[in-house]
């Protein structure tokens, strides 16, 4: 019987700060001595870094996960009664982006293996106001890339990736943000490559898009004081920038070091019938964003508990799915097991680049304890 308290984080971003304090500290220092805060050398460095690790044209800093979202789908014309279709299992801010422009968003069921949007139910939901697909790798799991994108070149869609949850994830070699038309990032301080507030980015191959976004994001003017559209104040700090340039270079061995704790967990859990570890694709290279499993029998709710009692964190991403919303009340439903399965089954466990063995070990004979009771 485990009796010790612990104190276990979901996440803990010290480490891989501790590890590069003295170039972060040095990266800060030139910007505050700079006095250049907005739009400086630090994001027009940053965003061909960027550009140049996701093998993409265009590279757009901007003030978040969200406003990329909300930014690429301005950039297509989305207008009131358009539709997308995206997963119903994902965070509000991928439906909400659809929603700001009156447009409406058409929620698909997921794999409940990668928990992604399954490419098997899209093309039953496409219809004569069909715009666009937003798909959401999810955890830092990849969708099925090759799929979404013969639909969307079949039927004339878009496709905006988003990639909140999945920087340095790759679908098949190359990196997801990077297949569709267009991805949005988001670098929230607990995302793979995080800063030290908000900021997002656009990424593109597409110049026509990327001139349309580079415009929004300041107020809708190419060039100052002469607005073309109404726009948006939506850019990257020049400290956020500089945060990000100091990590860029550490992202792929603090993604290994997720799937090594993925490894780790998949090692200590092995062989419980009630737990169901995460599942992964032979095309993509998971990073972990998410350490999320599954808890069969209706005991997702007391291990959370439970864990919660030992001082061990874990979320539940997400209790309930998008087109269970009260927003979308209005939209006319259709069955969605999956995600209904996985809302009441998912929780995530602690999860970081520098995490110790021990810790997992922990963790995973907490959870073994706490659903055998």
């Amino acid at each position: 019987m485990i009796t010790e308290k612990k104190n276990i984080p979901l996440l803990d971003t010290q480490p891989e700060i501790q590890s590069i304090w003295a170039e972060l500290t040095t990266a800060l220092e030139g910007v505050m001595r700079s006095g250049m805060f907005i739009m400086g050398p630090n994001v027009k460095t940053f965003e061909k870094e960027a550009a140049a690790y996701f093998g993409v044209k265009h590279a757009l800093g901007v003030n978040s996960g969200t406003d990329a979202l909300v930014l690429g789908c301005h950039a297509i014309g989305l207008k009131p009664g358009d539709e997308v279709i995206t997963t119903a299992f994902t965070f509000f801010a991928t439906g909400e982006a659809v929603s700001h422009f009156g447009a409406i968003p058409i929620f698909v069921d997921i794999d409940p293996h990668t928990f992604n949007l399954d490419p098997e139910q899209i093309e039953a939901k496409i219809g004569p106001n069909t715009k666009a697909i937003i798909p959401v790798h999810l955890y830092g799991h990849a969708c099925d890339m090759d799929a979404i994108m013969a639909i969307a070149e079949k039927h004339n869609l878009h496709v905006l990736e988003d990639v909140a949850q999945a920087f340095g994830s790759e679908y098949k070699g190359k990196k997801v943000g990077a297949i569709g038309h267009a991805g949005a990032l988001s670098f929230f301080p607990s995302k793979n490559l995080g800063g030290f507030g908000d900021g997002g980015m656009y990424l593109t191959n597409d110049d026509k898009l990327a001139a349309t976004v580079g415009m929004l994001r300041v107020h809708g003017a190419k060039k100052k004081y002469f607005n073309e559209e109404i726009g948006y104040n939506s850019r990257l700090d020049e400290i956020q920038a500089a945060v990000l340039r100091v990590k860029l270079p550490h992202i792929d061995e603090w993604n290994e070091g997720r799937r090594q704790a993925a490894a780790w967990y998949g090692e200590f859990l092995a062989g419980e019938d009630q737990i169901i570890t995460p599942y992964i694709a032979s095309y993509t290279n998971h990073v972990f964003h998410q350490f999320t499993i599954r808890i069969k029998n209706g005991k997702r709710d007391a291990v959370h508990a439970k864990l919660q009692e030992q001082g061990i964190a874990s979320f539940v991403y997400y209790p309930v799915s998008l087109d269970n919303l009260p927003i979308y009340n209005s939209l006319p439903k259709s069955a969605m097991p999956n995600c209904e399965m996985c809302s009441h089954e998912v929780l995530s466990l602690p999860i970081w680049p520098k995490i110790e063995k021990n810790t997992v070990a922990q963790v995973a004979e907490a959870i073994k304890e706490a659903v055998r009771s």
